[in-house]
């Protein structure tokens, strides 16, 4: 799978400001199809509504956690192909080694910037 700027990218976030930061970091890259969600169930419902080929999600959210989340895609035949990239404030090692064994495709720790983002999703891109 390369990377494709017309994919369809899901961000999902329960806070406004993150998901406007993350959708103007994508559009410098140069991704326009962009959609959002606030919480996890909110993602999934848009997950198994209509084809995405890469969700950014938050990892703290209420009610549903990205980890949460992230299990959930995986679990579902469907999207358990969809590269999916945790977003973090905290760089806590548990919380990677939770995320790696729910089958994260990549992990970002706030604050980032576009080149770190644009890097991410390129390796995981690199490796679907």
């Amino acid at each position: 799978m390369s990377l494709d700027l017309s994919t369809n990218i899901l961000i999902v976030d329960d806070y406004k400001t993150m998901l406007r930061i993350i959708r103007n970091l994508l559009k410098q890259i140069g991704f326009e199809n962009v959609e959002e969600a606030t919480d996890g169930s909110d993602a999934l419902a848009k997950l198994k509504a209509r084809d995405f080929g890469l969700v950014i999600s938050d990892w703290n959210m209420a009610p549903m956690t990205g980890l949460e989340l992230l299990t959930a895609v995986r679990a579902d035949a469907r999207l358990k192909s969809i590269p999916f990239i945790m977003i973090t404030a905290e760089s806590k090692t548990e919380n990677v080694i939770a995320a790696k064994q729910a089958g994260v495709s990549n992990y970002i720790v706030k604050p980032f910037n576009a080149e770190t983002l644009a890097d991410k999703i390129g390796k995981v891109f690199a490796h679907a």
